[in-house]
C-alpha cells in the first residue's frame, strides 16, 4: 500500500514560483517550433569575464581547494570584499565580523529570517517585490505587512506609513529595485534609518543590482548612512556585475549581530562555497572598472533601443535608472490586466514578459521586460510588438 504523502502546511501556502511558471510557458511555445524572445527572466546573456574563468580553471586544478570550505569563507575573499566595498562606497567593513560570503545572495536572504524571526513577528515588505522574499518570511513564521510602491513616489515606500506601523521586527528594501528598476536616494536612506532607529526595527537591504546603473548615477548603499550598521544588513551578488549568475556567490555585510545570526543558521544548512569559486570571486572583484562600464553601456543601449522603439507605436515608458529591467505601465487596451498582457505578448508576438501581478498586488497594471537578450533580438521584439500595440 502506497504511503500518502502530503506537503507541509508551510509549503502549501507558497504559490508556484513565478519564474518557473514563465519558463513552462516559454518551453511549451518553443516545443511548438516558435521563435521565442525571452524577456522574462533576468539572467545575464553575456559570458562571464574571461579572467574569472581562467582563475577558476587554475583553482579547480589545485587539490587544496577540493575539501569542505570554511563556512565564513576564505579570509582572503572577505578582505577583498572589504577592499571593494571601501573603494565603491567609502565604507569600512571588518572582514572578521561584518562580512559573510554566501552561496548567492538569494540563499542568504532566505536563511537570515530563520535566525531573527519568531512566529508572529511583523515584517514590512514592499509591494511589488522580488517574489522570493515572501516564502522566506512565511517559512520563518513571520507576518507580512505590505508597503505599496507607487509610481507617484518614484517607487519608494511611503515613510510616513512605515513610521505609523507599530512593533515591526524588520523591513526589506531593495534598491536598485526589482521589478521597478527604481533607485533610492541618500535622503531616503537617512530618513529610513532614523525611523528604524526610533522604532527599534532591523533593515534588510538587497543590493544585487548595485553596479547595473545608467546615466552615471551610481546607487547609494544604506551602509553609507551614519549609524546604519547599528540596525542594517546588506546583501550583494556577483551574478549581475560580472555575469556570474550560475556561479552562486555573493555576500552579506553590516551589523555584526545580524551577520552572526545568519552565520549560525548557515553552519547548520550548508558547508560554504566551493573554495575554487571563492578564489575566482577574488579575481572577479578585481575586474577593471572599464569592463564593468562596458557592461553598463551594453544594457543602456538595449534599454534605449526598446523604449525608443515602442514609443513609435504610442507606448511611452519611463526609462529605468538602474537594473536591467524595463518596468512598463501597460497600454490602455489591456485595461491594467498584466496576465492578459503577458499572454498576448506570447501568443501574438512570441515574446515572454513578466506580468506585474506576479510581484505583488501593487504590480498590477505593469509588465516587466528584461534587457538580457542582444540588441538585435530587442529590435526584433520591438518589430513584433507592433502586432500587439497597433
Amino acid at each position: 500500500m502506497a504511503v500518502e504523502i502530503e506537503f507541509s502546511d508551510r509549503l502549501k501556502m507558497v504559490p508556484p514560483y513565478l519564474f518557473v511558471e514563465i519558463d513552462k510557458a516559454k518551453r511549451a511555445a518553443i516545443a511548438e517550433g516558435r521563435d521565442v524572445i525571452n524577456l522574462g527572466i533576468g539572467d545575464p546573456d553575456s559570458p562571464t569575464f574571461p579572467h574569472i574563468i581562467e582563475s577558476l580553471k587554475k583553482a579547480v586544478e589545485n587539490p587544496a581547494n577540493h575539501h569542505y570550505a570554511l563556512d565564513a569563507g576564505l579570509p582572503e575573499l572577505r578582505q577583498e570584499i572589504a577592499g571593494w566595498f571601501k573603494k565603491r562606497f567609502e565604507v569600512s567593513l571588518d572582514p572578521n565580523n561584518e562580512i559573510y560570503p554566501l552561496i548567492g545572495s538569494k540563499e542568504g536572504l532566505a536563511h537570515l529570517p530563520l535566525g531573527i524571526i519568531n512566529p508572529g513577528d511583523k515584517v514590512l515588505l514592499t509591494d511589488p517585490c522580488y517574489p522570493a522574499y515572501r516564502p522566506t518570511i512565511n517559512f520563518a513564521g513571520g507576518k507580512i505587512v505590505e508597503i505599496p510602491l507607487k509610481e507617484s513616489k518614484d517607487f519608494l515606500p511611503d515613510l510616513e506609513r512605515v513610521a505609523e506601523i507599530k512593533n515591526a521586527k524588520f523591513m526589506y528594501i531593495n534598491y536598485p529595485n526589482n521589478p521597478t528598476a527604481a533607485i533610492a536616494t541618500r535622503e531616503f536612506y537617512e530618513q529610513l534609518v532614523a525611523i528604524a532607529r526610533e522604532k527599534g526595527m532591523i533593515l534588510i537591504s538587497d543590493m544585487a543590482y548595485s553596479e547595473i546603473y545608467f546615466d552615471g548615477e551610481a546607487p547609494v548603499s544604506i551602509l553609507e548612512i551614519e549609524g546604519a550598521k547599528d540596525l542594517a544588513i546588506e546583501f550583494h551578488s556577483l551574478s549581475k556585475t560580472y555575469n556570474m549568475a550560475g556561479w552562486r556567490v555573493g555576500w552579506a555585510c553590516g551589523n555584526p549581530k545580524l551577520i552572526q545570526a545568519l552565520g549560525k543558521v548557515k553552519t547548520n544548512y550548508d558547508s560554504g562555497i566551493f573554495q575554487a569559486i571563492q578564489v575566482a570571486a577574488i579575481d572577479a572583484l578585481r575586474t577593471p572598472d572599464a569592463e564593468v562600464d562596458d557592461l553598463r553601456r551594453l544594457y543602456e543601449e538595449r534599454r534605449d533601443c526598446l523604449i525608443n522603439g515602442v514609443r513609435n507605436y504610442g507606448w511611452k515608458i519611463t526609462p529605468p535608472k538602474a537594473a536591467f529591467y524595463v518596468w512598463a505601465k501597460l497600454p490602455k487596451q489591456f485595461n491594467g490586466d498584466s496576465m492578459l498582457a503577458a499572454k498576448t505578448f506570447l501568443e501574438k508576438a512570441d515574446i515572454v514578459a513578466t506580468p506585474g501581478i506576479g510581484f505583488g498586488n501593487s504590480g498590477e497594471g505593469y509588465i516587466r521586460m528584461a534587457l538580457t537578450v542582444s540588441k538585435e533580438r530587442i529590435t526584433e521584439a520591438v518589430d513584433r510588438l507592433k502586432n500587439v500595440l497597433s
